[in-house]
């Protein structure tokens, strides 16, 4: 009885896809390295960035903590375009896309 409680139990717990897990492990590894000065805050990475392209919808971003470097994402007129930031000199270091 009480192995078949805990086996219910636990199958109602969320389980995280490894997308999400990986997504989670970024994000902690982001906030991290900004905390230690390493990594410039993705705030003022958006400041600087989101201005430089005009009529575009900003979409968010992503981080790769292996690289540094965050991937801001743009929708103008049905395309995306993707700029890719230095997160440690905030110097752009790619952009493609319309």
């Amino acid at each position: 009885m009480r192995a078949a409680f805990l086996t219910i139990a636990l199958s109602a717990l969320p389980v995280l896809p490894a997308a999400a897990a990986d997504q989670r492990g970024e994000r902690m590894e982001l906030m991290e390295q900004t905390r230690q000065g390493k990594l410039i805050p993705v705030r003022e990475i958006e400041r600087r960035i989101v201005p430089g392209v005009p009529g575009a919808q900003y979409l968010g971003f992503d981080f790769d903590s292996a690289s540094g470097i965050y991937t801001l994402k743009f929708l103008r007129n049905g395309n995306v375009i993707w700029v890719e930031v230095d997160g440690h000199s905030g110097q752009v270091i790619g952009r493609s896309g319309n």
